[in-house]
């Protein structure tokens, strides 16, 4: 879209809108076909995400009992899960549908209310509608 973006965090409706954290357009009668476009794509974007770490949780079920280990050694055990996780899907290493049987889908905490509009980020608005033009010219998917 001829402007260089660095890496935005995906987050719903109760976060506040910064030029990092992207969410979707406030669910209203108002939304154009674009923006509804939009957030359906930010939808699915986290769908897969959330898909992936139910996956890593599954293959590495030590990932499940993490309250068992130090804070100190807890970033370094997601990281090696990761890395792990990544050369067994690379190399085909077939992933045993059975595995998830264990492992629900558990709701991460998550703010109760939405964020207010005074910590909004304006010029985040410009970073969502760049997005937001990005997606509507890759057609639909």
């Amino acid at each position: 879209m001829g402007k260089a973006q660095k890496y935005v965090l995906l987050g719903d409706a109760t976060y506040p809108l910064q030029d990092w954290i992207l969410k979707p357009y406030q669910e209203d009668e108002n939304l154009t076909q674009r923006q509804l476009q939009f957030n359906y794509r930010l939808k699915r974007a986290h769908s897969v995400i959330e898909n992936a770490f139910l996956r890593l949780k599954a293959r590495w079920q030590i990932l499940l009992k993490c309250d068992d280990c130090s804070l100190e050694l807890l970033p370094t055990l997601i990281l090696a899960c990761c890395i792990l996780h990544n050369v067994c899907e690379a190399h085909d290493n077939p992933f045993n549908e059975e595995w998830l049987e264990g492992t629900e889908p558990t709701e991460l905490p998550k703010p109760c209310q939405p964020a207010p509009a005074a910590m909004e980020d304006s010029r985040a608005e410009q970073v969502r509608e760049l997005m937001c033009q990005y997606f509507e010219s890759c057609g639909e998917g």
